[in-house]
């Protein structure tokens, strides 16, 4: 191993810039959906290695002494990103004639602008460099930093965090359930760089072992806590019913095929309960399933109450739409409606985290003269925002927590209102990007949230993947991809969580100011004995 250490350091020019995409690559494999979480263990030494050898001319200045180092970092994000996200391509190609011009930007410039985050953070790790443990802890203090930036500058985007490597089953999930997203990723990068040790650096041993009390702490604590009595059914019982419909994304935006979409719900809605089991006290459809201005529509209510008997629910993705006063267009919203077995809408909520590009044009004045336009561009203006979240109070005080689409993947945004609920609702309409890794990595993400909280999710999406899963993460019932039909369970109940958002947010920026005095430390040491 010291022989190709020794080889990775002395790479240059294309031969390095090539291995760090590769890294980058590799380390896609430890997400979902292939979620072996063992590649991050070569992807990240090799990304040591790289560092050791990135040293620029110590005579031209900061610059170009730390460019090789920032280089390094966004080639081998740039393959991580591209390699993780190009399935985002098949949304443009719904409605190919509009928007496929746009495909390069999807599959190579937002991978290409996500890698500087990664740059950020290698050229911030090559500042507190080292020749021993200290640069392990230098990289991980600065991803988890880049990562966290990465959580909400530009509207945010933390999709495929490096901490969801560390986290590809149940019994590897649990520890969010004390710390932060944030700090499991943080973490998680000096566990996968700590083997570059033993090949290269000062001390190994005590970096080793730092490493290996933290992933057998990781995963002890997934045994103990999934050894714990599941939570119980919640009280009194509920019957929840996911619908997934699996209805082609160009099919839900021809007009013609609206009334025919519609009653697709219905008639999954009116299936019987396998076995003669207890017909649902709550049926969930997926995201915009309803494929016109319900409040437009009074028949179609007449119709969810044909379906519906009077003591169920149906709580359902629509657009809705708001009058913006005289002589404006109406603004739409990306909801969820509550409505009764008589057709009544008694609750709604809609999205407060729009997509960028694909629910509104970000800089709309500018853009839009340049002739760009958003996916929704058939809303006039596109979705606006809602301010604020609003809970989903059913009949009988239940409530649960809203999330649409990829508000899923925002653990910082689920608020402390999330605890008081009884069930986190994600709905999404992942049909836009086909049967890709996409839809996997969304489930996965979301599937974090529910130990997080301690709260039931309740995940229902137009092509999948549908399920109930408890407040440990595990799956209770589910449909996978592309597969049309229903499932009915009961609502598991809550469990605690030992810790609240501020402290976990302390817990972060504690260990970002222990990684801290180990570089710092370790770096001064370096220069000590290089002098």
């Amino acid at each position: 191993m010291v022989r190709l250490a020794g080889r990775v350091m002395l790479l240059s020019g294309f031969p390095r810039a090539l291995l760090a995409f590769l890294a980058g690559l590799l380390a896609v494999l430890a997400q979902p959906p292939f979620g072996i979480f063992a590649f991050a263990f070569v992807a990240f030494p090799i990304l040591v290695w790289l560092l050791d050898g990135a040293t620029g001319n110590p005579d031209g200045g900061s610059v170009r002494r730390l460019w090789p180092a920032a280089a390094i970092g966004w080639w081998f994000g740039f393959g991580y990103f591209l390699g993780g996200l190009w399935w985002l391509g098949n949304a443009l190609l719904v409605e190919a004639d509009d928007f496929a011009w746009a495909l390069p930007l999807a599959v190579v410039g937002l991978p290409a602008f996500l890698a500087l985050f990664y740059a950020l953070a290698t050229l911030i790790a090559r500042l507190f460099w080292s020749d021993g443990v200290g640069r392990i802890a230098a990289l991980a203090l600065a991803f988890g930093l880049c990562e966290w930036l990465r959580s909400f500058l530009f509207s945010g985007f933390p999709w495929n965090a490096i901490g969801y490597a560390a986290m590809p089953m149940p019994l590897m999930m649990q520890s969010a359930s004390v710390v932060s997203l944030a700090t499991i990723n943080m973490l998680a990068v000096f566990v996968f760089a700590a083997p570059a040790l033993i090949a290269t650096g000062r001390g190994s041993r005590i970096g080793l072992a730092a490493a290996l009390i933290l992933l057998t702490a990781h995963v002890g604590f997934g045994f103990y806590r999934l050894a714990q009595p599941a939570p119980p059914a919640a009280e009194p019982p509920l019957t929840v019913r996911l619908v997934q419909p699996v209805i082609d994304q160009a099919k839900k935006l021809d007009d013609r095929e609206r009334a025919a979409v519609f009653e697709e719900h219905l008639s999954l809605t009116a299936t019987a309960p396998e076995n003669g089991g207890k017909r649902p006290d709550i049926v969930v459809w997926p995201e915009t399933s309803i494929p016109f201005i319900l409040t437009d529509n009074p028949d179609a209510l007449a119709r969810i109450a044909e379906v519906l008997d009077d003591d169920q629910i149906l709580i359902a993705g629509a657009v809705r739409a708001e009058d913006a006063g005289a002589g404006l267009p109406p603004r739409y919203y990306n909801s969820i409606y509550v409505i009764d077995g008589r057709g009544q809408i008694i609750g709604a909520a809609d999205k407060v985290h729009l997509v960028p590009f694909g629910e509104y044009l970000p800089f709309e004045e500018v853009l839009s003269s340049w002739g760009l336009s958003s996916i929704a561009a058939s809303m006039p203006g596109g979705f606006s925002a809602a301010k604020s979240r609003s809970l989903l109070t059913l009949p009988g005080g239940r409530k649960f927590y809203p999330l649409v689409c990829y508000e899923a993947i925002f653990p910082d945004e689920i608020d402390g209102a999330a605890r008081g609920t009884d069930a986190l609702l994600n709905i999404t309409n992942d049909a836009w990007f086909g049967d890709t890794p996409g839809p996997r990595q969304h489930f996965h993400q979301a599937q974090l949230r529910a130990i997080e909280t301690g709260t039931p999710l309740i995940r229902a999406a137009n092509s999948g993947i549908s399920a109930i899963v408890d407040a440990r993460g595990v799956l209770m019932v589910g449909l996978s991809y592309n597969y049309r039909g229903v499932v009915d369970t009961l609502l598991p109940g809550k469990m605690p969580t030992p810790l609240d958002g501020a402290m976990r947010s302390r817990i972060f920026w504690l260990s970002a100011l222990l990684l801290l005095l180990v570089a710092v430390f370790s770096r001064v040491g370096f220069n000590i004995r290089k002098n």
